[in-house]
């Protein structure tokens, strides 16, 4: 919908407000010959194409009473929406101004604004507003604490965004769970757990490993399905020794999802080594693979083998595992196989490597992990989509190109 068509709509709309306004004083028709003259003035603007001197005229034109209290809301939200930012907050500044805005009225207002703010940049200012609905507002409570989190989410205040996301969490009760606030976007749940992980990564910057880790536990209470606290877990158990602690959370990962299994294979091999136990590993790998066939795992299995049958077993392998799933990176592991066995001739060498040079660039070339919601790509695996602000949707991509 282009501008022209969206201010004309509104123009329509401040008629009918405006006239709905008057209604109960005097007849329709004769509101209709008493039309402000700022709605002139208006639609002159817009017909000259000044969209802007048509706002103004419009902000001016409509009174601000019970039924037009949505049609200011809504021009504001487009205004919003447009990156007219200013307007939008004169707009809901305006209602605010009027003494006999009923309270609840006064409180969508006061959100509205604080919407603005965001939007803005003005997140200090956001902030009060939205705290001071929490105490004022039953009915925008919820929807306060949603913007508070996404506020203390963008300072990095991790332990207000907990307190934000238990709070709206469903409370439990001997004789029933109270259902969860129906509010867009992600399940609390699963935005809380990674608050936690974020928690646990500024407890381990700051040597707090024990609390860390319980932040951590707090995760996978919150969410059991949180895939990042497991391979956080098995990388600070790692890191301390508790190899067995370290394998079970990392397994772990099979269960929440299969598609982050790769990740936790440098983890889970480091692990298994330094227990000595690298049989059992590359059981698990040849598992994971038939379960859950991905190319990392492919290329795992194929390490295990030439470090235990040979270069030869590993080529084979990893050529029959290419005929039925092709991908450039088994391929890549392929060629640098089949050289470093030295059985080519100078020429059938050079050309190897050419080729090996130019797959590496392209792979280099293209992202690996995409986000499952907004479709967002990135060459490195996030937890945070800067795309749709959703938490945890980045996986990998599953084709010949990325794989």
């Amino acid at each position: 919908m282009n501008d022209a068509l969206v201010f004309a709509l509104l123009f329509v709309a401040v008629a009918c407000g405006w006239l709905l306004g008057r209604r109960g004083a005097r007849s329709a028709a004769q509101a209709s010959q008493a039309l402000p003259s700022q709605y002139y003035r208006g639609l002159n603007y817009l017909l000259d194409g000044r969209p802007d001197g048509a706002v103004d005229q419009f902000i001016g034109a409509l009174e601000v009473n019970s039924e037009t209290l949505e049609t200011h809301i809504a021009l504001g939200n487009v205004l919003r929406r447009r990156g007219e930012v200013d307007r939008a907050i004169r707009i809901h500044q305006n209602l605010l101004a009027r003494p006999d805005l009923p309270r609840s009225q006064a409180h969508l207002a006061h959100l509205e604004l604080a919407r603005d703010y965001i939007s803005a940049g003005l997140l200090d200012r956001a902030e009060r507003l939205l705290l001071d609905l929490l105490e004022e507002s039953d009915e925008q409570r919820d929807v306060s604490r949603m913007h508070l989190i996404e506020i203390f989410r963008s300072e990095r205040e991790w332990d207000q965004a907990i307190d934000m996301a238990r709070a709206l969490l469903p409370r439990k009760s001997l004789l029933r769970s109270a259902a969860s606030a129906q509010l867009p976007g992600q399940p609390v749940a699963r935005q809380l757990a990674h608050f936690y992980c974020e928690k646990s990564l500024e407890l381990l910057d700051a040597g707090s490993t024990a609390e860390a880790r319980d932040a951590l536990q707090r995760a996978l209470e919150t969410d059991p399905r949180c895939v990042r606290a497991s391979l956080m877990l098995g990388e600070l158990e790692g890191k301390a020794g508790k190899h067995r602690r370290a394998i079970k959370a990392l397994r772990n990962v099979t269960e929440q999802d299969p598609d982050y299994l790769p990740e936790a294979l440098p983890a889970l091999r480091a692990c298994y080594e330094a227990l000595g136990e690298e049989r059992a590993l590359a059981e698990y790998l040849r598992q994971s693979l038939d379960r859950h066939p991905s190319t990392p795992l492919v290329i795992a299995v194929a390490e295990d083998l030439l470090e235990h049958q040979g270069p030869e077993a590993a080529r084979d392998f990893l050529a029959g595992r290419l005929a039925d799933v092709p991908s450039l990176r088994g391929l890549l592991r392929l060629i640098r196989l089949q050289q470093s066995q030295g059985e080519a001739d100078a020429a059938s060498s050079a050309h190897l490597g050419m080729l090996s040079v130019l797959l590496d660039r392209l792979i280099q070339e293209r992202p690996v992990y995409r986000c499952d919601h907004c479709g967002f790509a990135a060459k490195h695996l996030l937890w945070f989509c800067p795309g749709c602000k959703y938490w945890g949707t980045f996986k990998t991509i599953r084709n010949i190109e990325s794989e």
